[in-house]
């Protein structure tokens, strides 16, 4: 624990200008960012008597080992420079909402020359329209149904859209009126366009115009006795009636805006947001997160805005954000989300009328998902501290591992040998500390002799972190790669578990690597797969727990993690290996320019029949790297052509760019997997 009086910087050194601060660990990663119209009293009242802090900022503090600031010219850039600040460091210490569940949402890719109705899941995509959230992507394929009668916009993924056009035949839906097959050329690009552009028209919410005109051309259809035409557009205005009854009617007039609420605790926080486009609820989503810093409910709403809107642009923040309580720096906050629309932006509390009906039922979603996730983690925590409870008491640890690494070696009969290293803290995975090796200092098969490496490899790393922090002092350790940007280092905090997978050879060489380290905090075991026992250095019989134990499921998971992520980098390095050239082999010479070189001549064969200055042709290529490229090429002469056996006569090889084929693997296992690369190729007899 740090004294927060050791790195407190003097009162006179502080601004009293606008800015953003960040508290930094011993480790230089930074645990908390922060921003304040005037730096000075802001950071002064952390270094306050501890007694009077609030826990959480206590446990900040003390837990911080330096802070640095920026100043800003205005609150408004503050704020922006926070949430950058916030998306990238990932700080421990800062709320961070997060959905809990990725909402899938209506997306139209008007990027593309004939755009796509579509659902989409994830971050969002440049050039396409976006409408939802949706609680389910049922609910959405059930309104994109309805709607195709009356806008028949292409559906259909780029595979079948390229088949279909092939053939000249469209698809399915092209028969049956509910796409306007632009595959095979029924509607122009334009007015595909223009049919996508209504869609997205309508699901935005001008709705009123488009079914008056539709009611419009009914009526003259009718009295032009053309019934058919009058029947098929009665028809679509029910389809859009009944598209448009899915989304329930709010506000009798056409308001957007976005109704944010918020329900905690002591401990944690939900907040649910309502998407009322054209008057209509066209969208919800909610997060969930721990209240690790000591924030208020305008501390949380300023949050909230910040993950909601900070990647939005345009007309994706609504005119109108209504929100439970005004954040404290109200008028900073109301500018960022003007600047982010392009125009002014309402942020205030409804105080009566529907909006304020609206809010109670928005409040009321907000608190039972607070309950609904407390019922869940409350079964997620019992269950996993039990299960460290457990490790704790069967392997003898001082306190449960609130850390656990876990390492495995993978390899194909003894060919690209690497490891894997996967984190779980508080009995949760951890990926961004997940971490792979290539074993260096010796080739061929010899699990034990790689454990070894990859372990000192990983606290040789830990030491110089420590070292660099100026905690130890000791023998010669490699220089640490500068993280002084603050984030997560990829070593420097010390697991209080380590876990290899192996038996009693896998744990002796780990404890040995550490040994020679100068390491003895660190406790060491292994999980043997066939009886799944768990061995100790220096004991000749294993800890067997219980089948039952939570402790063994969750060394288990910790074990198939590493698996998992051990025989994935494998599988990617040998099919690298198989996709590997000539061309790999020249210094200098990268991806783009490689495609540059085969897309010019078509194939390595030509390449290398090419002179000099006919490489110097391909744009990108100077002498010097097509010199290099001659070079290469003729010191890698191909091999003897292939004879057909049966015919005699010899078997052109192009060298194009498509991959060989790897060895297959068998049974998937990642040490005894055995080969079986294909027979020589015979060609049939005439």
């Amino acid at each position: 624990m740090a004294d927060p009086s050791s790195y407190r910087p003097r009162p006179g050194q502080i601004p009293e200008s606008p800015g953003v601060y960040k508290f930094r660990d011993e480790h230089r990663r930074v645990i908390y960012v922060g921003k304040a119209k005037s730096l000075r009293p802001r950071l002064s009242s952390y270094f306050q008597d501890l007694a009077g802090l609030h826990p959480r900022t206590r446990t900040m503090v003390t837990t911080a080992a330096s802070v640095e600031w920026t100043v800003v010219s205005t609150e408004v850039e503050a704020l922006q420079l926070e949430y950058s600040w916030i998306k990238e460091f990932d700080p421990r210490f800062n709320v961070k909402y997060r959905d809990d569940k990725s909402y899938p949402s209506l997306a139209v890719t008007m990027n593309e020359e004939f755009p796509r109705v579509q659902v989409m899941r994830g971050p969002k995509k440049k050039g396409v329209r976006y409408f939802g959230p949706y609680g389910h992507a049922w609910a959405i394929r059930e309104t994109v149904d309805l709607m195709l009668r009356v806008f028949p916009v292409r559906t259909c993924s780029a595979g079948v859209f390229k088949r279909s056009a092939q053939i000249g035949r469209p698809c399915l839906l092209g028969y049956i009126g509910k796409c306007a097959a632009p595959c095979v050329g029924r509607v122009t690009p334009e007015e595909h366009r223009e049919l996508a552009e209504d869609f997205c028209d309508f699901m935005a919410g001008r709705t009123g115009t488009y079914l008056k005109r539709i009611e419009q051309q009914m009526v003259i259809a009718a009295e032009d006795m053309e019934y058919e035409k009058a029947a098929r557009l009665r028809d679509d205005i029910g389809a859009l009636k009944r598209a448009l009854e899915k989304n329930a009617i709010v506000f009798n007039d056409a308001t957007d805006a976005d109704l944010v609420a918020l329900a905690e605790d002591e401990l944690e926080a939900a907040v649910q947001i309502f998407h009322v486009r054209g008057g209509r609820v066209r969208g919800q989503r909610g997060w969930v997160t721990d209240k690790v810093e000591n924030v208020d409910t305008q501390g949380l709403v300023e949050h909230a805005l910040q993950q909601l809107y900070g990647e939005e642009k345009g007309d994706a923040v609504p005119k109108e954000v209504l929100v439970p309580a005004l954040p404290d720096d109200t008028a900073a906050v109301n500018q960022w989300l003007s600047d982010k629309r392009g125009s002014r932006v309402s942020l205030r509390i409804p105080q009566r009328g529907d909006k304020k009906d609206l809010m109670a039922t928005v409040q009321r979603n907000a608190q039972q998902a607070l309950v609904l996730h407390k019922t869940k983690r409350a079964s997620d925590l019992t269950t996993r501290s039990r299960a460290l409870e457990e490790i704790a008491e069967a392997l003898g640890l001082d306190g449960a591992p609130l850390r656990i690494e876990c390492f495995d070696i993978s390899h194909l009969q003894g060919d690209d040998v690497v490891a894997s290293m996967v984190v779980f803290e508080d009995g949760l995975s951890r990926r961004s500390e997940y971490r792979r090796f290539e074993i260096k200092t010796f080739e061929g098969q010899d699990d034990v002799r790689s454990m070894h490496e990859v372990i000192t490899r990983r606290f040789r790393r830990y030491l110089a972190a420590k070292e660099k922090a100026g905690d130890w002092v000791g023998g010669e350790v490699p220089e640490q790669e500068a993280d002084e940007d603050g984030r997560p280092k990829r070593f420097a905090y010390p697991p209080q578990l380590l876990v290899v997978d192996g038996g009693q050879p896998q744990v002796a060489a780990a404890k040995r690597a550490l040994d020679e380290l100068g390491i003895y905090d660190v406790a060491v075991c292994g999980l043997a797969k066939r009886l799944e026992e768990v061995w100790l250095p220096d004991d000749d019989d294993p800890v067997v727990l219980p089948r039952s134990s939570e402790g063994l499921y969750l060394l288990q998971r910790v074990r198939d993690e590493a698996h998992r992520f051990a025989i994935t980098y494998q599988r990617s390095k040998r099919a690298k290996r198989f996709r590997a050239g000539p061309l790999d082999e020249v210094p200098g010479l990268g991806d783009s320019r490689k495609q540059a070189l085969l897309k010019h001549f078509g194939s390595v064969k030509k390449l290398r029949s090419a002179t000099i200055d006919q490489i110097c042709e391909v744009p990108g290529i100077g002498r010097k790297t097509a010199e290099t490229v001659a070079a290469a090429l003729a010191a890698a002469a191909p091999a003897a052509p292939a004879v057909n056996t049966a015919t005699g006569e010899i078997i052109e090889d192009d060298e194009d760019t498509a991959p060989a084929a790897p060895p297959s693997e068998n049974g998937g296992t990642t040490h005894d997997a055995a080969a079986h690369p294909a027979g020589p190729r015979t060609c049939p007899g005439p």
